[in-house]
């Protein structure tokens, strides 16, 4: 798909695929581990968490639509080419892992609804049936796409509002919140850390948007609202059903098709993200690969990994994308948008910022332990950023100096 053909892609169709991006499983577990926070706390995280993330979001996506850039292909700027690949190939992983992760945990759920409706279970099947979704969505296309995305999508937030009003009119939350050791930053960083997994992909999208604010504006607005609905579903399944279990809630509650239809469906439209992301990050790494080949060989190798490992620790999954692409990000925006110090795409490697990235890298890791308010991420690229400044700063100062 050339990106003059991509270009005419409309803000409507583009709050269709984040809008369904949100509506994920993903979320919803990720909302289930603020329960120890309570209900009002837990909301108040995802509001402000959210929040903090469409601020991130926004600008990664806007360099991608005024220099017709996918994400990778934007942190040329910044880091070179070589710089470019290496993230590019971290990017590859960390989708890799989403899709092994979304495939895993949707076919756990959808396989937990079929026993319960008809008796039958086998986790293996759904995962490939899910991954051969996955890759059809792929191989036809985001534009030819666009209308079933748009009825699949709809369908889906439907059936999700039924689900919150399952979870809430269910009765009373928990009189004392669920044990665990999470902590009001931490829920926060939780939310953000989930928006800015998307921060590597969401350029790949609004670089082909028709117009260039409207459409990155709409693309953060329909994540961000999507997500923090899920989020709070999540939250309020740990508290008033005493489980995340959506599958069980849901068959429970007498939905029984309708069940497997979110189940199986919310899991294509996020994970046919990562996998299609996944394939424009190897066209950066080499340029002449192709987009749909390499997506569809991520799906397959994310099928092999959601059946064959076991897919736990996945708040450190979040916390390690966390890591990396937060000072990567400080580090493009304070040059693009602070310092309008934007070199040559062409340009080989910047060892200079990328010094700086690992500068960043290293503050999460240290902050990382330590409760503030607004979480790691924001810390971390407002720290980042000022020290980029102040290194450019003090470059221009020695070079004018040795200059008399």
């Amino acid at each position: 798909m050339s990106a003059d053909t991509e270009r005419r892609i409309s803000s409507l169709s583009l709050l269709g695929i984040w809008f369904g991006a949100a509506i994920s499983i993903a979320e919803i577990l990720t909302g289930a581990l603020l329960a120890p926070l309570g209900l009002a706390t837990g909301i108040a995280t995802i509001l402000i968490g959210h929040l903090i993330g469409a601020c991130i979001l926004f600008p990664a996506g806007i360099i991608g639509a005024r220099r017709n850039m996918t994400s990778m292909e934007s942190t040329r700027l910044s880091f070179g080419v070589y710089g470019s690949c290496g993230f590019s190939l971290l990017n590859i992983i960390q989708l890799l892992g989403w899709t092994a992760i979304m495939i895993a945990s949707g076919s756990k759920i959808f396989d937990e609804a079929t026993s319960l409706l008809f008796g039958y279970s086998n986790q293996t099947l759904w995962s490939i049936g899910i991954g051969l979704f996955i890759c059809i969505w792929v191989v036809v296309g985001l534009k030819n796409l666009s209308k079933i995305n748009a009825v699949v999508v709809s369908l889906l937030f439907l059936f999700c509002i039924l689900l919150g009003f399952v979870i809430f009119r269910s009765g009373t939350p928990l009189n004392e919140s669920p044990a665990g050791s999470m902590r009001f930053g931490g829920g926060v960083e939780l939310s953000v850390v989930m928006c800015l997994s998307w921060l590597p992909l969401i350029a790949d999208y609004t670089r082909s948007a028709r117009r260039e604010t409207a459409g990155t504006a709409i693309s953060v607005l329909g994540y961000c609202v999507g997500s923090t609905f899920m989020f709070i579903i999540g939250l309020g399944a740990a508290l008033f059903t005493e489980t995340s279990d959506i599958g069980r809630i849901l068959t429970a509650a007498g939905f029984g098709i309708p069940a497997l239809f979110i189940v199986f469906f919310s899991t294509i439209t996020t994970t046919f993200l990562d996998v299609y992301s996944a394939g424009v990050s190897c066209t950066n790494i080499r340029r002449h690969a192709n987009e749909r080949t390499a997506a569809v060989l991520v799906c397959i190798a994310g099928v092999f990994l959601a059946i064959s490992v076991s897919m736990d620790r996945f708040e450190n999954f979040l916390y390690f994308i966390g890591s990396v692409f937060a000072p990567l990000y400080a580090v493009l925006f304070t040059d693009y948008f602070i310092l309008h110090r934007t070199g040559s795409p062409q340009r080989t490697f910047d060892l200079q910022n990328s010094l700086l990235w690992l500068v960043g890298f290293a503050l999460y890791r240290l902050l990382l332990p330590h409760n503030t308010p607004v979480g790691t991420t924001t810390l971390v690229i407002i720290l980042t950023g000022a020290i980029c400044i102040l290194f450019r700063k003090g470059e221009a100062l020695w070079y004018s100096r040795k200059m008399k």
